[in-house]
């Protein structure tokens, strides 16, 4: 059963802005008409959530389910139907979701020779200008340790001279 035979239910096709366009689509566990929709802006959840790409950390699949981390939310999963091929939507979410991705870069803390340390993203919404940082810590680092926010802002400051954003 192929993605792109069924049609997108109407109540995908009401929540779209205008110009924005599905990408893939299928259908999921809940049953009837519900789906898990990748359009151009944002996914789109059975539940009737739209969680922008630029909101989604990281992604994965099994025959079983689907699973993100939204940055804010944690994680969520959205159980699949069976016998339905999800590569189609498994590639637009990967895409999309690398698409936002401006800058991503690590940066060694407490030491410049040191394995653990944090990771500087700058994201921007499909179509948009503005790009936002992000600051994703590394495991065992003390987001309370009082070197972290100069190490931080020295390392934006230096981005922001390297890449312009």
């Amino acid at each position: 059963m192929g993605l792109l035979g069924w049609g997108v239910p109407a109540a995908v096709r009401s929540r779209l802005e205008r110009g924005e366009r599905v990408l893939a689509h299928a259908p999921v566990s809940a049953g009837g008409d519900a789906v898990l929709a990748a359009t151009t802006r944002a996914l789109h959840l059975p539940d009737g959530r739209t969680v922008p790409w630029e909101d989604i950390d990281r992604a994965r699949w099994s025959r079983e389910e689907f699973s993100f981390v939204e940055e804010g939310s944690g994680e969520h999963t959205v159980a699949l139907r069976d016998a339905v091929d999800y590569r189609s939507l498994a590639e637009a979410v990967s895409e999309r979701v690398t698409a936002t991705i401006l800058v991503n870069r690590f940066v060694p803390f407490p030491r410049p020779d040191s394995t653990t340390g944090f990771r500087l993203v700058a994201r921007r919404s499909p179509g948009g200008s503005d790009a936002s940082w992000r600051i994703h810590l590394g495991e065992g680092l003390d987001e309370k340790d009082p070197r972290l926010p100069d190490a931080v802002s020295r390392a934006l400051d230096l981005l922001h001279d390297q890449m312009g954003v």
